[in-house]
């Protein structure tokens, strides 16, 4: 259904339900310029770096030459680059915008500045039927991408179904209060589930325990592909539902006053989202806090109009997680974290910092 012509006015006006202060003057065509060489300049720098350091003169020419389909300069690292580096990077990119274009979208459809895409339990639920791929050898010879991938995606729809299901039952508006709840509830006892498969996975105890931890090491380009084009299709469903986010940052109430249809718009997102976060949990496993803090830190530059907001976010959330599995592979080097680990920690102090800043700003 259209949207009301008041709804561009209002949506546009719409409080935000974010953490900080939002300042968005100034904020054109050139911000999104700046957000595009930022993170270009990291994905060369994590290509750069690492256990063995490359120049970076040497990498532009590596990288350059493949993409135009030149013959490759007879640079000793350029295995590395093109092998090992390059595709790893680009998941970890692609991953990363993913995850905090979901943040952005599940934060302005909820209302709540703590929601992100795992607030509706989604990631629990693919996690559980990657661990169970992984604990039980459970593949599909027939499809390239079998196994945890289509476990992973496939539990991601049976747990949004199940949560809608339980939600629609116990309140027919779907209220977000209703939905939070579900997921939550949900959550935990998928958490007890996996505890359980860990308790009799055996061998395959050590890479089941990695894994939820995340991980993008040994990601090809045939990951990165299968990531892009779920963003590429996903994240347009988004971003062409801004207007829509903005309304809903007013309260539902007054978005269905205005001509949104609330429960179209809210399946259509929960759905996408889903789909995303099942890619992105069946290749890197779980990664927490980049949907939840990004789109906080973007939105301070922003400012709360989900049109200007969305997009910045996938290159706030493809830089943030960039920076995140560089310090995993080069902290403790030789040996690499698991890059859920230090989002978690770099996570969770910048959310204390934004809150405390905000919360100062508002005395």
């Amino acid at each position: 259904m259209p949207l009301d012509p008041r709804a561009k006015r209002e949506g546009a006006q719409a409080p935000s339900p974010a953490i900080g202060r939002p300042r968005a003057e100034g904020f054109g065509p050139g911000a999104y310029l700046a957000f595009l060489a930022v993170m270009l300049g990291t994905m060369i720098l994590c290509v750069c770096a690492g256990s063995v350091n490359i120049p970076v003169r040497d990498t532009v020419r590596v990288i350059t030459a493949a993409a135009l389909g030149r013959e490759v300069p007879g640079i000793m690292a350029s295995s590395i680059i093109l092998s090992v580096r390059l595709p790893r990077v680009l998941c970890v990119a692609l991953t990363g915008a993913a995850l905090s274009v979901c943040g952005a979208a599940m934060q302005g459809l909820l209302k709540n500045p703590l929601a992100d895409g795992s607030t509706l339990g989604v990631s629990s639920g693919a996690s559980l039927g990657a661990v169970l791929a992984i604990a039980f050898e459970i593949t599909i010879p027939a499809l390239p991408f079998a196994g945890t991938m289509v476990m992973a995606m496939l539990f991601a729809f049976l747990s949004l179904i199940l949560i809608l299901t339980l939600a629609y039952r116990l309140d027919f508006s779907l209220s977000t209060n209703t939905i939070i709840l579900i997921g939550v509830i949900f959550s935990m006892f998928v958490n007890s589930v996996l505890s359980l498969v860990i308790t009799f996975a055996g061998e395959h105890l050590k890479s089941i325990t990695f894994w939820t931890m995340g991980s993008l090491a040994g990601s090809s380009y045939r990951n990165a592909l299968v990531l892009l084009s779920a963003l590429a299709v996903c994240g347009t469903v988004i971003l062409c539902h801004a207007r829509e986010l903005n309304a809903f940052a007013i309260g539902e109430d007054n978005a269905r006053h205005i001509g949104v249809d609330v429960k179209r718009v809210k399946l259509t997102v929960m759905i996408t989202v889903s789909i995303l976060i099942g890619v992105c949990v069946s290749i890197g496993g779980t990664i927490a806090f980049v949907g939840l803090v990004t789109p906080h830190m973007v939105r301070m530059i922003t400012g709360p109009n989900h049109k200007r907001l969305l997009p910045a976010s996938l290159f706030g959330g493809a830089t943030f997680l960039m920076l995140c599995d560089l310090a995993a592979r080069i902290l403790l080097n030789p040996r690499e974290l698991p890059i859920g680990v230090v989002t978690s920690f770099i996570g969770a102090i910048l959310f204390v910092v934004i809150f405390y800043r905000s919360r100062r700003a508002k005395q």
